[in-house]
């Protein structure tokens, strides 16, 4: 045979296929999260932000007096583990809304590695700019003198 060369008829073999992971093996990430989740939470429920002296202060708010997005949002965690929705959400409703937000897209996570089908989330650009569009918009109305009812 003119012009083929000996080596590229020969055929290399195939890796093994890799066995299915285990049901178990695929809930093992999503289990981790939501143990250091709850940890985490479990710890702000039980050492109260409330009282001085336990965690520091905004940084943002001690050197401007300005509410940043996240302030209030260790008291809101606090008042959600003991069930005080209301107050949880009067300290930090943009948090009580990732508090939800993560119990969302957890379960679909879980979902997703039962079935065996990738857990891959990728935001659209636009829903990424709307998100931080929100957050913004919180960020000034709690501000503002008319957004008082946002301070935590």
């Amino acid at each position: 045979m003119r012009g083929v060369n000996a080596d590229s008829r020969r055929v290399t073999p195939r890796p093994p296929p890799t066995p299915p992971a285990t049901l178990l093996g695929r809930l093992a990430v999503p289990s981790g999260t939501l143990a250091a989740v709850a940890g985490a939470f479990a710890y702000v429920g039980t050492v109260d932000p409330n009282e001085p002296g336990h965690y520091p202060v905004c940084p943002l708010l001690r050197l401007t007096g300005l509410y940043c997005p996240g302030c209030g949002g260790l008291r809101s965690a606090h008042a959600f583990v003991h069930g005080d929705l209301a107050a949880a959400l009067q300290d930090n409703a943009l948090a009580v809304v990732g508090y939800l937000g993560f119990a969302v897209m957890w379960t679909v996570w879980v979902v997703r590695a039962v079935r065996g089908r990738p857990a891959r989330v990728e935001p659209t650009s636009v829903l990424l700019w709307t998100l931080g569009a929100f957050v913004l918009v919180f960020t000034v109305v709690r501000n503002l003198p008319f957004g008082g009812w946002l301070h935590p």
